[in-house]
C-alpha cells in the first residue's frame, strides 16, 4: 500500500481521501508524487542538514572535552599544589 506524506493536515501530492495512509516520517513515504514535491524535498534536506550539524557538534564537543578532562585529571593526580593553566576556570589551585 502506498504511504503519502502529510503536511499540516493535507497530503503533499494533492490526493484526497480520509482512508489514505499518510505519515510525517520521511523514510516511510512511498508515494512517488509526494516524494517529488517541493515540501517533501525541503523537509528531507532540512532533516539531513540537521543530522549533519548535530554530528559535527557532537564530534567537536567530544574532541574538546577529551583532551581537557584528561589534562585536568593528570594535573589533579600530580603531587603538590599544581596550577591549572589559563582558561580552565576560576580555580587557582587543583
Amino acid at each position: 500500500m502506498v504511504t503519502h506524506y502529510k503536511v499540516s493536515g493535507h497530503l503533499a501530492c494533492g490526493s484526497h481521501g480520509e482512508k489514505l495512509p499518510a505519515t510525517t516520517e520521511l523514510g516511510k513515504v512511498k508515494c512517488r508524487n509526494c516524494r517529488k514535491t517541493e515540501v517533501f524535498t525541503e523537509a528531507r534536506r532540512n532533516a539531513r542538514n540537521a543530522a549533519r550539524r548535530a554530528a559535527r557538534r557532537e564530534k567537536a564537543a567530544r574532541a574538546v572535552n577529551d583532551w581537557r578532562t584528561s589534562w585536568e585529571a593528570r594535573l589533579t593526580a600530580l603531587p603538590g599544589r599544581q596550577r591549572l593553566p589559563r582558561g580552565f576556570g576560576d580555580q587557582a589551585f587543583v
